[in-house]
C-alpha cells in the first residue's frame, strides 16, 4: 500500500514538469525582452516605452489565462447521478450485463440523458460509481469523471473541460499575441545579430535576441494549429472527444448533435455578454450537466417537439428541455430562435406540454 501510495505522489510531482519548463521558459523571455532588448538594446525612449507597454498587456494577458487554466478544478457530476445505495448494491451483486442495465434504465430515467454508448446503452463510470451526463467522461490522468471534458492537457496539468474550456482558449489566445508580438519585434534585431549591426556595448545581448526570435517562432508555429483547431471546435460546439468519436444518441451517431448554429455554438462557451469574451472569467452557459441537443429524428423514449419551418430555417427535432436547456434558450432572445410552448401535439398523442424550436441551419 504504502510503495503505491509513493509511486502516486511521483507521478503527481512530474506530471508539474511540463508546467515548470513553461513557466521557466516565461520567466526567461520576461528578462530577456524587458532588460536585454529594451533596456540594453533599444536606444530610442519613445519605442521602448512602446514596446513595454504592448509586451506587458500581452504578457499580463497570458499569464492571467494560463493560471486559470491550471487551477480551475474540473466540474465533476453531481450527486443525482449517482447511483442511490440500494440501486448500488443491486448493481454490483447483479452479474449480466442485461440485468444491470435494467437497473441504470430505471435510474436514468429521470435524468436529462440524450447520449449513449455505441452499444445504445446508458453510459455508466464504473470508476467514479455514477451515470455520466451527455458529454462526461473519465480521464485516467485526473482519475474523475469531467463534464464536457476535451481533453488532458499535460502544458496545464489539468483535464480542459466545461469549467475551464473557455480559460483554455484564451490562454491559447494571448499566448500566440504573446509569441507573435516578441517575434515582429525583435526581428529587425535579430536580423542586425547576423549582419553584425549591433553595436559592440550590446554584445552581451546577441544571445538573448538570438533565441528569443527563435523560441518565439517556434511556439507561434504550434501554438496557431492549435488555436485554429479549437476555434473550429467551438464554432462546430464539439469537444476534441467528440470530433474524433461522434457522440451516439438514442436514435444514432451524430456528429453535428450539439450544434445550434454558429452564433449560438460561440454563446455557449463564451457567455452572452461579448465585453467578457476575451477577459478569463467564467462566463459559459448552462450547468454543464445538461446541453440543447439538435436531433435529426424523433426520440421514441422522450415527448417531442416539432419546430414549424421558415425560410432559411432548418425543421429540427428535439427532447424536452430541462430548466438549464431553458436559460440557455432564455439568454438568446436577440437570435431568430423561438420558443413557444403549445396546449397539445396534433402528430403524437402525449398529453404532456411541448416546446417548439426553431434553430438557425448550419452551413
Amino acid at each position: 500500500m504504502a510503495p503505491m501510495h509513493v509511486l502516486r505522489c511521483c507521478q503527481r510531482g512530474l506530471a508539474w514538469i511540463p508546467v515548470i519548463f513553461i513557466a521557466l521558459v516565461v520567466c526567461w523571455s520576461y528578462y530577456a525582452y524587458v532588460v536585454e532588448l529594451c533596456i540594453f538594446t533599444i536606444t530610442n525612449i519613445g519605442k521602448q516605452v512602446v514596446y513595454l507597454i504592448f509586451f506587458h498587456f500581452s504578457f499580463i494577458m497570458f499569464v492571467w489565462s494560463y493560471w486559470k487554466t491550471i487551477f480551475t478544478k474540473p466540474a465533476n457530476p453531481s450527486k443525482e447521478f449517482c447511483l442511490a445505495k440500494a440501486e448500488k448494491e443491486r448493481y454490483e451483486k447483479e452479474e449480466r450485463p442485461e440485468s444491470q442495465q435494467e437497473i441504470l434504465c430505471r435510474a436514468a430515467a429521470s435524468l436529462p440523458l440524450y447520449t449513449r454508448t455505441g452499444a445504445r446503452a446508458i453510459r455508466y463510470c464504473d470508476r467514479c460509481q455514477v451515470i455520466k451526463p451527455d458529454r462526461c467522461h473519465h480521464c485516467s490522468a485526473c482519475d474523475m469523471c469531467v463534464l464536457k471534458m476535451d481533453h488532458h492537457c499535460p502544458w496545464v496539468n489539468n483535464c480542459v473541460g466545461f469549467s475551464n474550456y473557455k480559460f483554455f482558449i484564451l490562454f491559447l489566445a494571448y499566448s500566440l499575441l504573446y509569441c507573435l508580438f516578441i517575434a515582429a519585434t525583435v526581428l529587425q534585431y535579430f536580423i542586425k545579430f547576423w549582419t553584425n549591426d549591433l553595436q559592440e556595448t550590446h554584445s552581451h545581448a546577441k544571445f538573448h535576441v538570438l533565441f528569443l526570435f527563435f523560441v518565439a517562432a517556434m511556439f507561434c508555429i504550434s501554438i496557431l494549429s492549435l488555436f485554429s483547431y479549437h476555434l473550429w471546435l467551438v464554432g462546430k460546439n464539439r469537444s476534441t472527444i467528440e470530433a474524433f468519436r461522434a457522440p451516439v444518441f438514442r436514435t444514432g451517431s451524430d456528429k453535428n448533435g450539439f450544434s445550434l448554429g454558429f452564433g449560438k455554438n460561440i454563446a455557449q462557451v463564451f457567455g452572452d455578454q461579448k465585453k467578457y469574451w476575451l477577459l478569463p472569467v467564467f462566463t459559459s452557459q448552462g450547468d454543464g450537466l445538461t446541453f440543447p441537443t439538435r436531433l435529426v429524428n424523433a426520440d421514441i423514449e422522450q415527448p417531442t417537439a416539432v419546430s414549424h419551418p421558415e425560410p432559411n430555417k432548418s425543421e429540427v427535432i428535439v427532447g424536452p428541455l430541462s430548466e438549464s436547456h431553458n436559460r440557455l434558450l432564455n439568454n438568446e432572445q436577440h437570435t431568430n430562435s423561438t420558443v413557444q410552448h403549445v396546449a397539445s401535439d396534433p402528430i403524437t398523442s402525449a398529453p404532456n406540454d411541448t416546446i417548439a424550436i426553431s434553430m438557425e441551419s448550419e452551413s
